[in-house]
């Protein structure tokens, strides 16, 4: 595609739907879905991106973990990238993306960019020097533009050949902590959304001494039984100790039984291993399969009122329901008496360069437009939280609430157990989880996990 004088608003008319695009890579062929210069898009970063980046003739290759709808979706992104530079991408994907990015890198024929959703994965490449560092101005850019800056900085930071620099920049986060509830329930028993743990608790102990059942909790998932119980204790973590905490117990710089991740544990438990707090008693909390454990939200009556999990459970509600009507959610709530702020757990990708190019570091600076954001956004399935893309523009209102929950975060921390070692954070730590519901203790189920740790340094 030839870049243009004119700039971007003197593009060519544009189709108003997606385009149905190939798995395989290839060039991006989605057209720009939304018109340059209509709604509220900031379509002056786009003009101002184009005018300092002319990348006629050079190509763009990008690996992904994206595939399928959400694939079809980041292409309608690249559109722009091409059409303001007039640089030629390219976007490939693979089931085995984790494997094909090592072994395209060692192999010494990586893509221009690799976006991945495992810090931990990202880490090992860049000790072997396989990263190229984004330098301290987008660190800079990170710590002032988005929500919570200095978290993402930290986030995207590693350890390299020289020293600790930011090698990754975050771009589409996903938020764990939400609690969901049928609004129709709340109302018609008087409840209320609770704003503060304190509240939580509350509300808690309230509904089981009025005879009802306040939660649903299914830790059930085939082999990887246990890991919904992880989000837990890592929402519990990030409020019951400063996020400092939480960064030494993912590096095991404390051990996991330490009394301060026991606490957190404990937090789980206060919850999930009371018979009278959880639908079908504590002991089904283990069997109950995690997909089928919010059913209970929308049984008459109601065999549950709250639900905790990541943003993705809509999915298994039941056919028909209108998230903001039907089911709504409301932020895993903080302790107010702890001044731990607002934190937010979730997950998301992070993009890299790993063949150093023009059009390689002109990407990260896309990543640095409203527009780059703005054009998934106002679609579906993304959220950010840059605080200058315009979040009248998400695709439906539940994504703007989850939206708004990033931006007022205080700190934001990345799913722990994907940042422990495979056998500790996919493994001791999913079974340690289904022992403490089964009636282990917090401290006997640590110690376990923690020796699972030191067999595998």
């Amino acid at each position: 595609m030839t870049k243009r004088n004119t700039g971007v608003r003197g593009t060519r008319a544009v189709l108003g739907s997606v385009a149905v695009l190939a798995l395989c890579a290839g060039a991006a062929q989605a057209e720009m879905v939304f018109t340059p210069g209509e709604g509220g898009f900031n379509w002056d970063s786009l003009d101002a991106f184009g005018a300092s980046h002319d990348l006629s003739g050079q190509t763009l290759s990008i690996f992904g973990p994206w595939r399928g709808d959400d694939q079809q979706l980041v292409e309608t992104v690249l559109a722009y990238f091409e059409e303001a530079t007039g640089a030629t991408v390219s976007y490939a994907s693979s089931e085995t993306y984790e494997q094909q990015i090592v072994i395209d890198t060692e192999a010494g024929s990586p893509p221009n960019i690799a976006i991945l959703p495992q810090p931990g994965l990202i880490a090992d490449l860049v000790k072997k020097g396989y990263v190229t560092p984004l330098g301290n101005e987008t660190a800079d850019w990170l710590r002032e533009n988005y929500a919570a800056g200095e978290s993402w900085v930290s986030l995207g930071s590693f350890e390299g050949k020289d020293g600790t620099q930011l090698y990754a920049f975050p771009y589409k986060i996903d938020v764990k902590s939400l609690v969901f509830y049928v609004p129709e329930n709340f109302e018609d028993a008087g409840y209320e959304v609770p704003t503060t743990m304190e509240e939580l608790k509350a509300l808690t102990e309230q509904i089981a001494e009025e005879g009802e059942t306040p939660w649903c909790i299914g830790l059930g998932s085939g082999g990887a039984t246990g890991w919904p119980a992880t989000d837990w204790v890592e929402d519990m973590m990030l409020r019951v100790q400063p996020p400092e905490v939480y960064d030494q117990w993912v590096t095991n710089e404390i051990p996991f039984n330490d009394p301060k991740v026991i606490e957190a544990i404990d937090e789980f438990g206060w919850f999930a291993k009371n018979d009278a707090f959880v639908n079908g008693g504590a002991g089904a909390v283990a069997t109950t399969d995690f997909r089928e454990s919010p059913a209970g939200l929308f049984a008459s009556p109601p065999q549950c009122y709250m639900h905790h999990q990541a943003s993705f459970i809509p999915t298994f509600f039941p056919d028909g329901t209108e998230m903001g009507v039907d089911a709504d959610f409301f932020y895993m709530p903080a302790y107010e008496g702890k001044d731990l702020g607002q934190p937010v757990l979730g997950a998301g990708t992070l993009a890299f360069i790993t063949k150093d190019s023009d059009a390689a570091r002109a990407f990260i600076e896309f990543l640095q437009t409203p527009i780059a954001h703005e054009i998934w956004m106002a679609q579906s399935g993304f959220l950010t939280p840059y605080k200058e893309a315009n979040a009248e523009l998400y695709g439906s209102a539940p994504l703007k609430k989850m939206g708004e929950i990033l931006l007022d975060a205080t700190t934001f921390r990345f799913d722990a157990s994907d940042l422990m070692p495979g056998a500790v954070g996919a493994g001791s730590f999913w079974t340690g989880m289904v022992d403490y519901v089964g009636g282990k203790s917090a401290e006997d189920v640590a110690t376990a996990i923690q020796k699972s740790w030191d067999a595998n340094k």
